[in-house]
């Protein structure tokens, strides 16, 4: 009872400090909010917090102590929700599948509100912004501005502002150990698209605001050298350049079809990210800066423990080459890592690419495996066919003693608790290699029946519809059928229907094509002397404190320096700075320091913050490695052991499907499962190509609007959840 109080309490903060926060971005375009805020910076500057303190308590800290609150409340959170019942709601309605489109995608109801109250606060923002400053437009003489430049010249500067709000929110989708949007039910792999619409506003956004102001310059000729003038205070202009430049090469790199078909390009186009920020600051100064400052930290935060946690490499045991060129890789595994199904890891292969990683969905359980860890390849593209060809040249060879592959992993990340094996009953189509998140599902309820565990609440019937082009990927499915043999001692159901759309009826069954599966080749790689296991990332409540450490030595160093290097009543920032010395009764003096001085004092500030955080990051990671009761793993055999012990033999009953020749009736598959469980609750999980998700959804939102709620006859709901790991 103390931590379900302490979990709503939690929530009640987050939600008090979220809202506290938004209502900034509301009142920061009114009038009302310039005369309050400059009075209270007008103070705070005489003060030792000074005005750089209050902005970066006020407009960054608020998204930081709502990543370090959620990361207690995750954990709390996973606590209380291991053993309550899916639970139907009126709520749960707007999660599900709203409008599908190829163009858009799976839209919930969730989704469209957000991103229509997102357009209506950048109206009100544009609206507010705009009409303040045409109200107070005469023609400036000075720069041989008509009214119409003017006014042209002023809506292209609050297209910046509005590109501005879409960069405070551009990096928050894509957070892993620091995921605010996990705290939403969100995860990373799902969350990314969030990013992808944030960049394409932002940009667009940006491009009419650099191009607006070029266009300015180019017809009035008094100005146009401002191009490339590095001034001394205000907007520094060849900064903002610079920027729109960069950004528009990460987002012409980022288009599916570079991404897909040339996805080294659009990786390290991506890492110009650096650039991007640095020269924004430099054209926006520091106070724009706090606005999005909170992203740029969480993320480069989130970044530094990824790279620490990927430290030291460890290696893989073994290797399984599938006929459908599938390679399943075994990975050593602390016996402290526990997991959820549905995790996700991050892979490098430094012989492959030292900078590349790739995501991939793991397929084995914690539960079971607690020294090893697998996950399944599909070799099409140049990346993992290089690791097919590698494990095959090594597989060919007569070496008695093959050397092993050096990997560096990060993860897994997966969802704090498991909503979808608490549903009455589970309905799971997968499509090819999108199988794998489904495999870590049944192990782990394989596992939980095996033992007896009450860890979760098993829904009583499952089904699963694969649909394959080539019946070699049946074999894929061996690891879990001990589960498609459904004794009656099992507390759920599962009835399996493969579709094989590229081949004609044959006559093997089931078991004869999991049996199949014996055509595995299997690779054992030599390990001279121990190999560090996978530890995982550090904990929620280590990972909240260090962001909290962060925070602080970042607000000290900023403070320090700021009193050092900018003397008093010189601690300017340009354009904002002058118009508060006037507006102040205060003379400023004739030598201001340059605008950039402050910026360069917030990266110095950053950069020492982030080297503290690491030395004490890797003080705790050491200790973790030093401390685990396995921390190593040494013995060949006892990996070659446990990977045995994951496969099961027996024959699968007939009840099971398997259809050739075509693909799947889905609305008569779903229609034959709703019969089967009428009135009951229904998780519906897909995975797969992207039209496949797109008909599931749409069945579902046919089948489960919103009114039928409240419908007294109660009828079957369907809970559609889209599982991703390929970004």
């Amino acid at each position: 009872m103390g931590k379900a109080a302490v979990v709503i309490l939690l929530k009640v903060l987050m939600i008090l400090i979220s809202t506290a926060w938004l209502s900034l971005w509301l009142l920061k375009p009114t009038n009302l909010w310039t005369r309050k805020w400059k009075a209270a910076e007008s103070s705070a500057r005489n003060t030792v917090f000074g005005y750089y303190g209050l902005d970066f308590t006020v407009y960054t800290f608020p998204v930081i102590a709502v990543a370090m609150i959620g990361l207690v409340y995750l954990n709390l959170q996973s606590w209380g929700q291991r053993n309550s019942r899916q639970i139907r709601s009126s709520t749960a309605a707007f999660s599900n599948p709203l409008v599908t489109s190829s163009l858009v995608g799976i839209l919930s109801g969730v989704e469209i509100l957000s991103v229509f109250l997102f357009i209506l606060f950048l109206a009100w923002t544009f609206y507010t912004r705009i009409s303040h400053d045409f109200t107070k437009l005469t023609p400036m003489e000075s720069l041989k501005l008509d009214l119409w430049q003017l006014k042209f010249l002023r809506v292209a500067t609050r297209f910046g502002l509005l590109a501005e709000a879409c960069l405070a929110l551009l990096l928050l989708p894509i957070l892993r150990q620091l995921a605010v949007f996990r705290i939403l039910g969100i995860q990373f792999e799902a969350s990314v698209r969030y990013h992808i619409w944030l960049g394409t506003a932002m940009i667009c956004f940006a491009t009419f605001h650099g191009a607006s102001t070029l266009f300015i310059w180019g017809v009035s000729h008094y100005i146009q050298d401002e191009i490339t003038k590095w001034q001394r205070t205000g907007r520094i202009y060849l900064a903002g350049e610079i920027t729109l430049v960069v950004g528009l090469v990460m987002w012409i790199t980022s288009l599916p079809q570079i991404r897909r078909k040339r996805f080294e390009i659009f990786y390290y186009m991506h890492h110009l990210y650096i650039i991007f920020l640095v020269f924004f600051l430099l054209h926006a100064g520091d106070r724009h800066f706090y606005m999005i400052f909170a992203g740029v930290f969480l993320f480069c935060f989130d970044k530094l423990l990824r790279i620490l946690q990927s430290w030291p490499q460890t290696h893989i045991l073994s290797a399984r080459l599938y006929p459908c060129k599938v390679v399943e890789l075994i990975l050593p595994k602390d016996t402290g890592l526990k997991y959820t199904p549905t995790s996700i890891i991050f892979m490098k292969i430094p012989s492959i690419s030292r900078f590349q990683w790739h995501s991939f969905s793991i397929t084995s359980s914690s539960t079971i495996d607690h020294h090893t860890m697998s996950v399944l390849v599909k070799c099409d593209g140049r990346w993992t066919t290089s690791l097919y060809d590698n494990i095959r040249a090594r597989l060919d060879s007569d070496a008695d003693k093959m050397k092993s592959i050096p990997v560096a992993m990060e993860g897994p990340y997966g969802p704090s608790s498991l909503p979808f094996l608490r549903y009455d009953n589970l309905l799971l189509v997968a499509g090819g290699i999108g199988i794998t998140p489904f495999l870590s599902i049944l192990h782990e309820i394989a596992a939980t029946q095996g033992n007896g565990s009450s860890r979760y609440r098993l829904p009583s019937r499952i089904q699963l519809i694969y649909v394959v082009k080539k019946s070699q990927y049946i074999g894929l499915l061996k690891s879990v059928s001990s589960l498609l043999q459904n004794h009656p001692s099992n507390k759920c159901h599962l009835k399996l229907k493969v579709f094989v759309t590229q081949e004609k009826q044959c006559g093997a069954t089931l078991g004869e094509m999991l049996n199949e599966a014996s055509q595995v080749q299997s690779v054992h790689f030599g390990l001279e002397g121990p190999i560090y296991a996978i530890h995982g990332p550090q904990s929620l409540y280590w990972t909240a404190a260090l962001a909290g450490i962060a925070s602080i030595t970042f607000l000290v160093f900023l403070i320090c320096f700021n009193h050092i290097f900018v003397p008093s009543g010189k601690n300017t920032s340009g354009h904002h700075s002058s118009k508060l010395a006037v507006s102040s009764k205060m003379k400023a003096p004739k030598e201001k320091s340059p605008s950039w001085v402050a910026d360069i004092l917030i990266i110095s500030s950053f950069i020492i913050s982030l080297a503290c955080t690491s030395l004490v990051a890797i003080v705790l990671r050491w200790r973790r490695l030093k401390k685990e009761e396995v921390p190593l793993v040494s013995s060949k055999e006892e990996k070659v052991q446990q990977l045995s012990s994951i496969e099961t033999k027996g024959v699968v009953e007939e009840e099971h499907e398997v259809h050739f020749g075509g693909r799947p009736n889905l609305e008569d598959e779903f229609s034959k499962f709703l019969n089967e469980t009428n009135g009951s609750d229904i998780g519906v999980l897909v995975s797969g190509p992207e039209t496949m998700k797109e008909a599931v959804a749409s069945f579902c939102q046919q089948k489960s609007g919103c009114f039928q709620i409240g419908n007294k006859e109660k009828k079957p709901y369907l809970s559609f959840h889209a599982l991703t790991f390929t970004l």
